[in-house]
């Protein structure tokens, strides 16, 4: 979102396959972060400034344990599997880029975009996203 209005969304199957949701939603702040990082350096280039250059962007998800991997990719045996690379989402943390934060999954404004909704919802979520 970016002045009130969605400037980007994907929905696609993943090119890895994942063993549980907490990796399936892990692996999407992964992908979301890599776009997220070339917006914000396209943006810059154009002169593009909100007053907070050194303020993160928020991510919101649905799912506490992507969430807490995300801020402290620890050793767990839920997630050893992960290769090394998907980490960089903590770097990202670290370096103020994004923050990622939890929301309700009703909440969600994306699900429009992603799934078969109740008219009340999806048209909650076009309002949200500056569509409607």
């Amino acid at each position: 979102m970016l002045n009130n209005g969605a400037i980007a969304w994907k929905s696609r199957h993943q090119s890895t396959v994942a063993l549980s949701t907490m990796e399936s939603e892990y692996m999407a702040l992964i992908d979301v972060t890599k776009e997220l990082k070339w917006v914000r350096t396209l943006l810059a280039e154009l002169g593009y400034s909100n007053g907070k250059p050194d303020e993160s962007t928020e991510l919101f998800s649905d799912n506490q344990g992507a969430i807490a991997l995300a801020k402290n990719p620890v050793s767990h045996s839920r997630a050893k599997h992960i290769d090394l690379r998907h980490h960089f989402i903590h770097e990202a943390i670290q370096d103020r880029i994004i923050w990622v934060q939890y929301i309700p999954t009703a909440e969600m404004t994306a699900d429009s975009l992603t799934k078969a909704l109740r008219r009340e919802k999806h048209e909650k979520c076009t309002v949200r996203m500056g569509m409607a």
